[in-house]
């Protein structure tokens, strides 16, 4: 298998800077070793001008064949000696996807401490792939690249060049073209392209190959057009990881939908004051009664969930009482812009130990929630489509089961106060409902029935006499907390 990347070189900035950015020096032949063979990086070209870096992947079938137990597809007659005679050292595959990943992760992360601002601006690049699988032919390709921002010639390869009549293979010579693109997220684009043009992977597809999936398409699968095809068969079919993929892409492109960086979950509709001070606004009370509620708890280790853009983490952290802070997101980029706001890359190393950013879904149960002594669901519930609720209150309530839980929800009666909000609108376009003050203590009162909690109520901003608080919290204890502690 064979694959090269190559770009050109500018006055300010030599071409030879790809070897900054893929951390192997253009100098060197370097080689790997993976599970399947062997990965060689060198660079046929390599100056100022020009510079072109090629990944050889020499993969051992037989060692491809053990690693499968030796078993045929099937249990076919032919199948043993197929797995010997076929086109896997040779053609691009997933095999060779596990080899970018591999010799090119930090690159594939765009981390490049040498060159930052060369790894985070658009290169001119061309990458060629001679031989390539394309289940769906030129055409497939071209709908796969075309999107992201690629110029795109795939041409046809022939069965055989002395039978012209035979027709044309399954294979393609891809070249990619892009002045457009970062390196980063060219190698993501390959990483997942690449096996689901074979329609075919080479080991047994888990269910982590759904957050590889989200990882590496982070900011162009969500929006692609192609989105379901892809996702498909990078997960070679497999219905329920697809669901569970295609659910949590929708999830990330609602979360994305609101491209403000500086609120994205505290969306609640903002109040207009025509007094000089203007007052607080209703996000930052919010995240001051979450505070003193979890202050009151008594709680040290908290979850954020649905944390967002990391506002309510950043808090949490100026406090010394909160030993352990985890923020919890769908949304890969949410998470970055958290990041970013915490500057976690720059945070001291007693202070990065306090706080924990990873991604998940709400819908799905989660062993990394369990043991916290309270989490947060801040303005998350009203984005769930309500079938979709008892997945999230059993994830939460029946799986995590912290001591304490905080939830708190627009309180639709409290709409009519906000002059701007049309009749009849709720106060964000994802919010999928937004409940009264009744239909939410009901709510709680199930909840905790159910799950073994007790539950109270609190208003959050000004309580109006007639249509009561903008926002409504409920403060869930686990009514088992006591006898813990007699017991201890």
């Amino acid at each position: 298998m064979f694959l090269t990347i190559s770009t050109s070189g500018t006055a300010a900035f030599p071409a030879t800077d790809l070897g900054f950015l893929l951390h192997k020096h253009p100098d060197k032949a370097q080689k790997f070793s993976t599970s399947y063979g062997t990965a060689h990086v060198f660079y046929p070209e390599a100056d100022a001008q020009r510079c072109t870096a090629a990944l050889l992947l020499e993969v051992d079938t037989v060692a491809l064949v053990r690693r499968g137990k030796g078993k045929g597809r099937g249990g076919a007659p032919d199948a043993a000696l197929a797995q010997y005679v076929n086109d896997r050292p040779y053609a691009a595959s997933s095999l060779l996807a596990v080899a970018l990943s591999g010799v090119f992760s930090s690159a594939l992360r765009g981390v490049c401490n040498a060159r930052p601002e060369r790894a985070a601006a658009p290169l001119p690049l061309r990458i060629e792939v001679p031989a390539l699988p394309a289940r769906g032919g030129p055409d497939l390709v071209r709908q796969l690249f075309e999107p992201l921002g690629w110029a795109v010639t795939a041409d046809p390869v022939a069965l055989d060049t002395e039978f012209p009549g035979w027709g044309d293979s399954r294979y393609v010579r891809l070249v990619l073209e892009s002045e457009k693109l970062t390196l980063a997220e060219a190698l993501r684009h390959l990483y997942v392209l690449l096996p689901v043009l074979d329609d075919a992977k080479h080991y047994w597809v888990s269910s982590d190959e759904v957050d590889k999936l989200l990882r590496a398409g982070d900011g162009w699968l969500p929006g692609h057009p192609e989105q379901k095809l892809i996702t498909s068969r990078y997960l070679s079919r497999r219905w329920s990881l697809t669901r569970q993929a295609m659910e949590r892409l929708e999830l990330v492109r609602l979360a994305e939908a609101d491209d403000s960086e500086v609120e994205s979950i505290d969306n609640a509709v903002e109040e207009e004051s025509e007094a000089e001070e203007k007052p607080t606004p209703l996000a930052v009370q919010r995240r001051e009664a979450i505070l003193a509620a979890l202050r009151a708890s008594g709680a040290a280790r908290v979850l954020d969930l649905g944390c967002g853009q990391g506002q309510l983490v950043q808090e949490l952290l100026k406090d010394v009482r909160f030993s352990e802070v985890v923020g919890v997101d769908v949304s890969v980029r949410a998470l970055t812009i958290a990041s970013r706001r915490l500057k976690l890359d720059r945070m001291g190393e007693r202070q990065a130990a306090r706080v924990k950013l990873f991604q998940g879904s709400l819908a799905y149960t989660d062993n990394r929630l369990k043991g916290y002594d309270a989490a947060v669901l801040s303005e998350v519930i009203e984005h769930l489509d309500l079938p979709r609720l008892p997945a999230l209150e059993y994830a939460v309530f029946g799986h995590a089961r912290p001591r304490t839980v905080l939830v708190t929800t627009p309180n639709v009666e409290y709409n009519v106060r906000w002059e701007t909000l049309p009749a009849g609108h709720v106060r964000h376009g994802d919010h999928r409902f937004e409940w009264t003050r009744e239909e939410f203590r009901t709510w709680s009162a199930t909840i905790a029935e159910r799950y073994g909690y007790e539950v109270e109520f609190a208003p959050v901003g000004p309580d109006d006499p007639e249509v009561g608080p903008p926002t409504q919290m409920a403060l869930f204890h686990r009514n088992d907390t006591e006898k813990e502690a007699k017991a201890a």
